[in-house]
């Protein structure tokens, strides 16, 4: 006889497999998930095993923490740290003495007060506008990109630049009082229309004067100049100023590059190929040595403002096939929507395809970021001392010889790169996991 049987009540949930769930799950799934993962994990961990064991014993198990000379990282007493002439113990005293040396090079000492300024005030400023939530993103961008850059020029320099011989500040005055006479005549007539145009000429009038005047101002610093930088100040400014320039003229030449129109076509591209096509180190040359003797007599740039500028232009290149990449991965579909509601072209851009252009190739834009970032430590070769080219200039000093004292410097400019460059990738991967819609798998 068949008997029915009906559950009144569910049964209790079981617990998952100990092979999914914990510390043995993730295991299980990132490195033990096929025969492949296996053999990558083992030869990972000997790698490591390699690696690791010797760089810790090296800078902490080993390592001279207190000590007034390299005589005291060059001793065989304590722990053996030099043997057979090889130093096997980093020598920390040495980068306490030398850190402010690496952070501001020959800068005056009794005006680093202004780095340490204009540092301060570039993070609080900088950190807001990292954060999702924080409001205020458009008066803060305002503040980095508008204001920051000339407050930190005049910082940094002491002011009182001499900009021409005038004929900038009287420039912008005409156009200035020009532009102000017509929208004055159009506010009180009605009868002409501010056209953008007219606008933007006003915009550049008054962007003119402001930086003529602000720079030009007495500040009653003292002057301090370029040659006398160095250290992790070289490195931010040449990195920071290389990144902030170079995005949005890359994004002009990537547009530039896919536009109808021949000519911008071909100056977007002769452009891009040129820069892509030489070398940094020949940029850099070019910019310290060849430029100066093209240049009309008693004529003269800055040496790191060349440099800049043939870093921005050098990074601007490789970002404009960047930002190209990402507009070519936009379907058809959506120029042809945004066209259909008749918006222009720079509001299609602007609205529509460069937000989504601009997403898709996060990964490949913070890519260059870290690059050029790294990239820095070749303007040692024009005279220039950046994090790394200070770190060698102190192995020079005899006080602080030993084994020990450039594997230890190099050890820090690293430690320093690294920090930088992962804090870079790492928030990468925070905005492409919050901007993404599906596209990553």
């Amino acid at each position: 006889m068949v008997q029915n049987y009906v559950r009144t009540k569910m049964s209790p949930d079981m617990a998952p497999p100990a092979t999914e769930t914990g510390i043995i799950g993730w295991v299980m799934k990132n490195l033990l998930s096929s025969w492949l993962s296996v053999v990558l994990t083992v030869f990972g961990a000997y790698v490591i095993y390699l690696i690791v064991p010797g760089v810790v014993e090296f800078a902490i198990v080993n390592a001279i923490w207190v000590g007034k000379d390299g005589l005291d990282c060059r001793s065989i007493a304590d722990g053996g740290r030099v043997q057979d002439g090889q130093a096997i113990g980093a020598c920390w005293p040495y980068v306490q003495a030398y850190f402010s040396q690496f952070i501001y090079g020959r800068y005056p000492l009794e005006e680093r007060w202004r780095v340490d300024i204009a540092m301060f005030v570039g993070v609080v400023s900088l950190i807001p506008l990292l954060i999702p939530t924080i409001p205020y993103k458009r008066e803060n961008a305002i503040f980095l990109l508008g204001v920051y850059p000339f407050l930190v020029t005049i910082l940094l320099t002491g002011g009182n630049i001499g900009i021409g011989n005038g004929a900038w500040g009287f420039l912008a005055i005409l156009m200035v009082l020009g532009v102000g006479f017509v929208v004055f005549q159009a506010k009180t007539t009605q009868s002409i229309q501010i056209s953008s145009g007219l606008k933007i000429v006003a915009a550049i009038g008054v962007a003119i004067a402001i930086v003529y005047l602000a720079l030009g101002f007495d500040y009653g610093m003292l002057d301090v100049e370029t040659p006398l930088w160095g250290g992790l100040l070289v490195t931010l400014v040449v990195a920071i100023t290389g990144i902030v320039a170079s995005f949005p003229i890359g994004i002009i030449l990537a547009l530039g590059r896919r536009s109808e129109m021949p000519v911008a076509r071909l100056v977007s591209v002769i452009f891009i190929e040129f820069w892509r096509g030489v070398p940094l180190i020949t940029v850099l040359f070019m910019s310290s040595v060849m430029l100066p003797l093209f240049l009309p007599e008693g004529v003269q740039f800055d040496k790191l403002l060349r440099v800049l500028i043939g870093v921005t232009l050098f990074s601007a290149a490789y970002m404009a096939e960047t930002v190209r990449g990402g507009l070519q991965a936009i379907s058809r579909g959506q120029y042809e929507g945004a066209m259909a509601l008749g918006l222009s072209f720079w509001q299609m851009m602007g609205l529509i395809i460069l937000p989504q252009a601009l997403k898709l190739v996060i990964p490949g834009i913070v890519n260059a970021f870290i690059g050029l970032f790294k990239d820095t430590t070749l303007v040692l070769i024009v005279g220039l001392f950046d994090l790394l080219g200070q770190v060698q200039a102190s192995f020079t000093d005899p006080v602080w010889s030993s084994p020990a004292t450039s594997h230890t410097g190099y050890l820090f400019a690293a430690m320093v790169f690294w920090v930088f460059c992962f804090g870079m990738s790492r928030y990468s991967i925070f905005m492409e996991n919050l901007l993404h819609r599906g596209h990553k798998r």
